[in-house]
C-alpha cells in the first residue's frame, strides 16, 4: 500500500521525473537510506533527499487523515472549512498568497520541530489586507436609529476614500438619511466610566458625515429588549467632540457573516499531556458563530474571494456560498486593536 510506495517506489518515480530534490518532512529521515540504495542498485539517477522540520500552526492540525475524522465527525465542512489551515480553506477564508509566502519566509527553513502561534501568519495577512482591502460600513447585529432632529439637513452624502492614506485612490459615496442602523454593541442604556459609545447618556459620532447623535427616547419590545433608539444629530464642534465615532448602515443589504475563532482549545490538541482524550474531544463547539448583518449596499454583486475591511469590525471575504440573492462574508482577520478600547 501506501507505505510500500514510500519505501519502494518512491525513489524510481522521483529519478523517472527528473526530481532534482525530494523534499521531505523529518519522519521520512529514516528512510533516506533505503531510498538512495534503491537508485543505486538500479543505477538509475538519483535525486538528493532532503528533511526539514514541519510547518505546524498552533490551535489547528494539518494531518490530512485527522481533519477526515473532523469531516467525518461532522466538525468542520470539509477540507476548504476556513476553521482549517489547509490552502483551499486559507483561500477561502480571504488570506492573500503574498501574506502566506511572508509568512513562510519569516518562519525560514529548520530541521526541528515547531509550533508556530497562528497570530504570526495572521499578522501577516492583516499587513496585507490594510492596505488592499477597500473599506465598507457594516454591522453585524443591527439596531433601527431613527432621527427627529437634525442640524443637517438629510439625507446627506459625503465621498469617502476606499482606502485612506491613498489621497489619489478610489472613493465612495455613503448617504444618511432620516433611518439608518448601528450595531446593537454600540449601544447601552447606561454608560460607565470606560464605555465609550452611544448611551442614554453619552452621545457618539457618526463616522465620515460629521454628525453626533444623542438620544432622546427608546422603543422596546413586549420582553422590554430595546428595538429602536429616537436620537437628535448635531455637527461636530469643537464644544461637543464625542469620546468614539462608530459605524452605521443606511438603505443596506442583508449578508450573512461567518466569524471564526480557534479551532481547538489548547495550542498542541494531538499532545496526548496537554489533551488526555483525544483531539477531537478538544473541539471549540463556539469556533463558528453566524449573524445576519447589514452592509453597504454598494456590495451587492461583489465577486468572491473579494476582501473588505468591515470598519472597526475586521477584515472580511466573499464566500463561495455567496449567490445572486445572498451574500456571504468569512471573516478573515480582527483589526489590530487596543484589547482595552471600549
Amino acid at each position: 500500500g501506501k507505505q510500500w510506495y514510500q519505501r519502494r517506489v518512491r525513489g524510481i518515480c522521483d529519478s523517472l521525473e527528473d526530481i532534482s530534490h525530494s523534499l521531505c518532512t523529518k519522519e521520512f529521515q529514516t528512510r533516506r537510506s533505503s531510498y538512495y540504495w534503491l537508485c543505486n542498485i538500479l543505477e538509475i539517477y538519483c535525486p538528493v533527499q532532503w528533511e526539514y522540520g514541519r510547518l505546524n500552526i498552533g490551535y489547528n492540525i494539518m494531518s490530512k487523515r485527522k481533519i477526515a475524522k473532523l469531516i467525518a465527525e461532522g466538525l468542520v465542512a470539509d477540507y476548504d472549512d476556513p476553521r482549517l489551515f489547509t490552502l483551499t480553506a486559507l483561500r477561502r477564508r480571504g488570506f492573500p498568497p503574498q501574506a502566506i509566502n511572508t509568512f513562510v519566509k519569516k518562519c525560514g527553513l529548520t530541521g526541528a520541530q515547531t509550533q508556530l502561534d497562528p497570530g504570526m501568519l495572521e499578522a501577516c495577512v492583516r499587513d496585507e489586507l490594510n492596505v488592499t482591502a477597500e473599506r465598507v460600513m457594516a454591522v453585524l447585529d443591527p439596531l433601527e436609529v431613527e432621527v427627529v432632529g437634525s442640524e443637517e439637513a438629510l439625507p446627506c452624502t459625503v465621498t469617502v476614500p476606499n482606502i485612506p492614506g491613498q489621497d489619489d485612490g478610489p472613493t465612495h459615496t455613503v448617504s444618511l438619511n432620516k433611518s439608518f442602523f448601528i450595531d446593537s454593541s454600540d449601544f447601552r442604556e447606561s454608560a460607565d466610566k470606560d464605555y465609550r459609545r452611544l448611551a442614554l447618556n453619552q452621545p457618539v459620532g457618526l463616522k465620515h458625515v460629521g454628525l453626533v447623535a444623542t438620544v432622546t427616547d427608546v422603543e422596546r419590545d413586549s420582553a422590554g429588549t430595546v428595538t429602536k433608539v429616537k436620537v437628535k444629530l448635531t455637527k461636530l464642534a469643537a464644544g461637543n467632540k464625542p469620546k468614539a465615532f462608530i459605524q452605521w448602515v443606511c438603505d443596506g443589504v442583508a449578508a450573512e457573516v461567518r466569524d471564526y475563532s480557534r479551532l481547538f482549545f489548547h495550542k498542541c490538541p494531538e499532545d496526548p499531556e496537554q489533551v488526555p482524550g483525544g483531539f477531537l474531544s478538544d473541539v471549540n463547539p463556539d469556533s463558528l458563530k453566524v449573524y445576519d448583518a447589514l452592509v453597504e449596499a454598494r456590495l451587492a454583486g461583489s465577486t468572491v474571494y473579494t476582501s473588505y475591511q468591515f470598519e472597526r469590525i475586521g477584515f472580511y471575504t466573499v464566500d463561495q456560498d455567496t449567490t445572486g440573492s445572498r451574500l456571504v462574508f468569512n471573516n478573515t482577520v480582527s483589526l489590530r486593536e487596543d484589547s482595552g478600547k471600549k
